[in-house]
């Protein structure tokens, strides 16, 4: 499973789930993906994420760094 974030949806025009990676926003049309089901939405998420990775490192083009959520204590 990857690091990077994910945000799901629901849209009631779509009647679906709809998927973003905030960190690929200035480089993917958002939404990334969809599903029917909260856990399709994540799984296609999961393979989008895969596909662009493997798509940027052959391309040679550099690759956003997931981020990371910052708890203060």
């Amino acid at each position: 499973m990857s690091r990077y974030s994910m945000i799901v949806q629901w849209s009631d025009e779509d009647r679906l789930f709809l998927l973003t990676i905030p960190e690929f926003a200035d480089r993917v049309v958002m939404p990334c993906t969809h599903g029917e089901t909260r856990e399709q939405a994540i799984h296609n998420g999961e393979e989008v994420i895969e596909m662009y990775l493997e798509a940027w490192q052959a391309e040679g083009e550099s690759i956003p760094e997931p981020s990371m959520l910052q708890i203060a204590c």
